[in-house]
């Protein structure tokens, strides 16, 4: 089970700021103010400048030519129709049996190394394996869209300009690098290999964790969650915390009177359903009984996304970890529960 790809998980992915696009804006694609092959050849002295090599800007620029169906995926991502799913449905979807399975096998084989890469980024192996399971599947779907080209279509048609060219350009320094455009393949959105990185991720935060000498999200299984590890940290992580665990609330107890009163800078929609903080022991206090071990000095939210009468949960600061992966709870809470049931 892979998970469609969402122009906003780019932008987040990639640290950029999610600029909103107007209803307008987002339906209709700009008209590019130059042809593509002038734009192409700004792109070519931009990456001459910045170091590229000649002979890496022929081999991924040389030949390209607009690609419609990327700027139509892109306008249709705003504006879902219809009533989101209940998170008890989705979760009974995206949590089957097989997608568990195909987690634990893979942790088991990776036993041998999941303990150094543990102990050096802090981040427990299940979510490591939860996140690849939930992108790609385990690597059974990476995208089949040449990367150049989506990136150079994206960057070109002009609505946010400045973050696709930095992902083209970020793009050609891997395949000078010595990646072979053939294995640049990804989402239309520019993102590739087992945990859908960009390009600009790509060169910030993939690590060897084979010890070979490259950096392959691709192919290499050690690389790919070390890799993850790696993101997980810098976004934040604490080690030792849960990502967070469901909660028992007393009868008539309302969420709803411990709503959060703070705006969230980005993300704002995903973050206005959680609850303010509190400790876990001020929850206690007020009957919020946790279901499994977490600290009472742990700072956490409360979330119950199917309403009054229906599972809770106390989520950490772990879990917007989660959400700077990919800023969306139903993403997030089966992110979390996969990874408890791929350690069972």
């Amino acid at each position: 089970m892979f998970r469609e790809f969402s122009l906003a998980r780019a932008l987040r992915l990639a640290g950029a700021a999610f600029v909103s696009l107007s209803a307008g804006q987002a339906a209709e694609a700009q008209n590019p103010p130059e042809p593509f092959s002038t734009y192409m050849q700004a792109v070519a002295a931009r990456a001459r400048g910045e170091g590229v090599s000649d002979a890496t800007i022929t081999t991924m620029l040389g030949d390209l030519t607009p690609n419609e169906r990327v700027v139509a995926l892109d306008s249709a991502q705003p504006g879902r129709q219809g009533t989101p799913p209940s998170m008890s449905s989705y979760l009974a979807k995206h949590l089957g049996a097989s997608l568990v399975a195909r987690g634990q096998a893979r942790y088991a084989q990776l036993a041998p190394i999941m303990p150094g890469i543990e102990a050096r980024y802090g981040v427990p192996a299940k979510m490591l394996f939860a996140i690849w399971g939930h992108e790609t599947n385990f690597g059974s779907y990476t995208g089949d869209f040449d990367l150049s080209r989506s990136l150079a279509m994206l960057a070109w048609e002009g609505r946010r300009r400045d973050l696709f060219e930095g992902e083209l350009i970020a793009l050609l320094k891997m395949a000078d690098q010595g990646i072979p455009r053939w294995k640049l393949k990804g989402s239309w959105a520019g993102a590739f290999g087992n945990p859908q990185f960009l390009p600009s991720v790509y060169l910030r935060l993939a690590v060897d964790g084979d010890g070979n000498g490259t950096r392959d999200i691709f192919a290499s299984p050690a690389d790919t969650v070390a890799s993850i590890a790696n993101y997980f940290r810098d976004a934040g992580w604490r080690p030792g915390q849960p990502w967070g665990v469901r909660a028992s609330l007393p009868e008539g107890f309302a969420v709803d009177s411990q709503a959060t009163l703070l705006a969230a800078p980005s993300c704002d929609r995903v973050y206005a359903r959680h609850s303010r903080w509190k400790a876990v022991s001020e929850w206690r206090a007020l009957g919020v009984t946790p279901l499994a071990p977490i600290a009472s000095d742990v700072q956490a939210f409360l979330f119950q996304p199917d309403g009054p009468g229906t599972a809770a949960y106390l989520l950490t600061g772990n879990y917007r970890v989660i959400l700077q992966y990919n800023c969306s709870n139903y993403y997030a809470l089966s992110v979390g529960l996969l990874a408890d049931e791929i350690a069972q």
